[in-house]
């Protein structure tokens, strides 16, 4: 077991990071738990520093107009195409491909095989090689070469979905505990440098849930936190006009109902033919909407899991695919466990619960999961 002994830096020695890749990396685990409030470091440290100065360099990090660093889009690459590497071992990277199904069709993979021509057919998928051996072995050889369509030949296709995802993600105050967040941020990221390299016709956004929901960028998703607690009441009951707030939300709560919300809006205008919503949560909901107030209640209550199964079942009217995923890493809340599997018999989708470092094949067998629907007239 390795010993390590820390003590305050008194300059003498001298820091030169390996590279800059390196040196970014390191910085990326700490934005991977702890979001954008990193920065805030960057932003108080003394310019001249050779890491702030090589990270400028090689285009990881940089200035915004108001003078504050900010995560460049190459380094938000970096970071999910890692993400991808840790979630995939290198001795299953080779059998990544393009998701499958059994439908055959038009489609962007071509096999070896090949079957006679049907009308309709692209011409651009003809196997010239073995239309004309038909030809000339029907005609018994000798030149010109006369093709007929019963020589004709195309190489077998086969269909591909396309698939439009939202990965709801808690930002509630609990998600903090025990690097839940970071790993699920890094599951989030993950998925979006596989669709990058491997789905480039499917889509996929982000929502983050917690009092409210929020759509989140590539880069917003690097730079998010879950949120702090600020409210401490044992029981709480909130009632808030969404038109005319007060100066003070608490923020940590626990929206599905939103977060639903939202995801199924965003989805609506995907003209894809699979949907499907995958959330990532550690607790039962504390808030939903009714109208246009907001309605904070903790314990958790009756209202506000009904409020949240009648979007979940408005999402599965709509054909959307839902998968929930519940880390309970740190205490065995039956509660919680009990809720998504309601989900799931509402929706007919996925229910799980794992530890945080499961979480990333749980999601991704649910993602290639559910993309294989092939939707007809």
């Amino acid at each position: 077991m390795p010993v390590f002994e820390y003590s305050r830096w008194d300059g003498t020695q001298r820091f030169t990071p390996q590279s800059a890749d390196h040196a970014f990396d390191e910085l990326s685990q700490y934005l991977l738990e702890y979001g954008e409030h990193i920065l805030d470091y960057l932003d108080q440290s003394d310019d001249d520093s050779e890491v702030l100065e090589l990270l400028v360099q090689h285009g990881y990090i940089e200035r915004d107009q108001e003078g504050r660093y900010r995560v460049t889009p190459k380094a938000v690459r970096r970071v999910e195409n890692r993400a991808l590497e840790e979630l995939f071992h290198v001795a299953r990277k080779d059998k990544l491909g393009k998701h499958e199904t059994p439908f055959r069709g038009p489609g962007e993979t071509l096999h070896e095989e090949s079957r006679p021509y049907e009308y309709g057919d692209p011409i651009a998928d003809l196997n010239l090689h073995e239309t004309l051996k038909n030809a000339l072995h029907r005609q018994g050889g000798g030149a010109p070469v006369q093709i007929t369509e019963d020589d004709l030949v195309v190489y077998d296709t086969e269909f591909q979905t396309t698939c439009a995802t939202v990965v709801l993600l808690d930002m509630s105050g609990s998600m903090s505990r025990f690097g839940k967040f970071g790993q699920a941020k890094r599951v989030a990221m993950a998925l979006q440098a596989l669709v990058r390299g491997r789905y480039q016709s499917d889509s996929l956004q982000f929502v983050g849930f917690y009092t409210y929901a929020t759509p989140l960028s590539e880069r917003d998703l690097l730079m998010a936190a879950p949120k702090e607690v600020s409210l401490f009441d044992p029981r709480v009951r909130l009632r808030i006009n969404l038109d005319h707030p007060p100066r003070f939300v608490p923020q940590h709560f626990t929206n599905i109902h939103a977060g639903l919300q939202f995801a199924r809006r965003m989805l609506s205008r995907q003209p894809a033919q699979n949907k499907q919503i995958i959330t990532i949560t550690d607790g039962e909901p504390t808030a939903h909407i009714e109208g246009r107030d907001l309605l904070l209640i903790y314990p958790p209550s009756e209202r506000t899991a009904r409020a949240t199964l009648a979007e979940v079942a408005r999402c599965a009217r709509e054909g959307i695919h839902l998968s929930s995923f519940a880390l309970v890493e740190d205490y065995f809340y039956l509660g919680l466990v009990n809720f998504v599997e309601q989900m799931a018999r509402v929706s007919r989708g996925v229910a799980a619960y794992c530890n945080a470092h499961d979480l990333g094949n749980l999601v991704l067998d649910s993602f290639i999961g559910g993309r294989r629907k092939r939707r007809t007239g």
